[in-house]
């Protein structure tokens, strides 16, 4: 952690802590749940040694942040006017915009909302989803005893209560749980035993493993900067992001059948459980559809959702490659 420049900025109305190393055309980094910048470690390195200047932000709600109280406060506009707001603070005209996980469709909307500023998006493991016609809330599966987890993250207080009861025990599941080393269940599981199913009288954390031993990509001190993190701010500002998904799609209306023009990077495990996810192998197979300049689609063999965690090395030659090609 030495390795890299910490500092904080104001953008968009709240400070925002940013990781910086490296010098030359920038690459803008967005974390997903439940993590921080400290998920592109290794990205920084890389990208820095390879001659670019990586910035990896904690994202709104996280770490040392802003986390407005409001649930209104973390729509896709307020997220993407953020990242606009660091090119801003760092006096950069435009930049490469790389998302994993939620940070994924942060980039994704960078790209499309404003290209004059974002030359390039890649995003790892969550592809870019048009506006559907239907109200997203509406289509998300459920039955009589179980929900789809995002579905179980609306209510504000229920998710908090359960991922803070034990920040470094959810955080050590949830990374374990979602990796390609854990054990996984067959690809045609239907209805309570569904990918991302919750059961609704237990909790997000019932279906996940706690290993007595933790693969190679992950320490326990990796463990450790995330849940001294989440110990000390909580879950509320990453779960609020899901609380606004319906919020999205109103306010996403002007948008509708818009494709994201620039050129752009797909890269997600084999293992994820998003690329399971209801729907997603008609999307994967027409993404070109809505991102025309969509160079590559890399899917890695064993990797499950910590795509740029698990295959440092794999990301990081794909990042590169694709950022070189850019001319």
């Amino acid at each position: 952690m030495t390795d890299f420049t910490h500092r904080t900025i104001e953008a968009n109305g709240i400070p925002v802590h940013l990781a910086e190393a490296g010098s030359g055309p920038v690459v803008l980094l967005c974390h997903g749940f439940p993590e921080s910048w400290y998920s592109w470690r290794h990205q920084l390195k890389a990208l820095a040694e390879a001659g670019y200047r990586a910035v990896a932000p904690d994202m709104r709600g996280y770490g040392r942040t802003g986390q407005p109280q409001e649930i209104d406060q973390y729509t896709l506009f307020h997220l993407a006017g953020d990242m606009v707001g660091v090119l801003d603070a760092l006096g950069v005209a435009e930049a490469a915009v790389v998302g994993h996980d939620w940070g994924a469709p942060v980039a994704w909307h960078c790209a499309l909302f404003r290209p004059d500023r974002f030359r390039a998006v890649a995003g790892l493991s969550v592809p870019f989803r048009p506006r559907g016609s239907t109200r997203p809330t509406s289509a998300m599966p459920q039955t009589e005893t179980s929900l789809f987890y995002q579905l179980y993250f609306q209510a504000p207080g229920v998710a908090e209560a359960e991922l803070q009861r034990d920040a470094r025990d959810t955080i050590r599941r949830l990374l374990y749980s979602g990796s390609g080393d854990a054990p996984r269940k067959s690809d045609n599981t239907l209805g309570d035993n569904a990918p991302g199913m919750v059961p609704r009288t237990g909790g997000f954390l019932n279906r996940t493993v706690d290993s007595p031993t933790l693969p190679a990509w992950l320490s326990e001190a990796d463990i450790d900067v995330y849940a001294e993190e989440f110990a000390r701010t909580g879950f509320r500002g990453g779960l609020n992001w899901y609380r606004n998904i319906d919020r999205n799609w109103e306010l996403l209306a002007p948008f509708a059948g818009a494709k994201v023009m620039v050129p752009a990077l797909y890269v997600a495990g084999d293992r994820d459980v998003v690329v399971r996810f209801p729907g997603m192998d008609r999307l994967l197979a027409n993404l070109k559809l809505f991102i025309p300049n969509l160079t590559k689609a890399i899917m890695l063999s064993g990797c499950g959702h910590w795509t740029q965690q698990e295959r440092a090395s794999e990301v990081n030659e794909a990042l590169i490659a694709f950022l070189r090609g850019l001319g």
